[in-house]
């Protein structure tokens, strides 16, 4: 952290609001001495004060403490992260429903076959082995557990609200 950045920058905000020290000082309820230092990097703000500087000159906490303002540079940058995460969760949202279709889609194919095996091992009077309808029955069991596994894995990836 450069005091004398920081000073430099808070001289600078003060004299786009058109304020000498003392006014300032009256303001924040300080000496216009302790203004004086705080401009020339001797010393720096309380906390609580640091935070109403920056509502009062209307920037971000972080441009006071870095000592200058955000680039544009620094906003484009955080535009297109935002959009590359923004596209990132909604591919990750169409793989998760396209994953569970196919399940879902799986598991009512095998739903079917175990029906129409169950039936059928049924009105044979014991020529058809059950297992022809218990191997379909599992199967359809198995893709039931992935499409709870991919629905709590989605889940988990959403953002957390508090």
């Amino acid at each position: 952290m450069d005091q004398a950045k920081i000073g430099s920058f808070l001289r600078e905000l003060r004299k786009e609001k058109k304020l000498t020290q003392e006014q300032l000082a009256e303001h924040f309820g300080v000496a216009a001495r302790t203004v004086s230092r705080w401009e020339n990097g001797n010393n720096m703000p309380d906390l609580s004060i640091l935070v109403e500087l920056a509502d009062y000159y209307n920037v971000d906490i972080r441009e006071l403490i870095c000592g200058e303002r955000k680039s544009e540079k620094m906003n484009e940058d955080m535009k297109e992260t935002l959009t590359m995460v923004a596209d990132y969760a909604e591919k990750q949202k169409k793989h998760a429903i396209i994953r569970a279709a196919i399940l879902f889609g799986l598991e009512m194919i095998c739903c079917g076959y175990t029906l129409g095996a169950a039936t059928l091992v049924l009105k044979s009077n014991g020529e058809i082995s059950s297992t022809f309808a218990i191997v379909p029955m599992l199967i359809t069991f198995c893709f039931s557990i992935m499409l709870v596994i991919n629905a709590k894995d989605y889940i988990s990836k959403l953002p957390k609200k508090e």
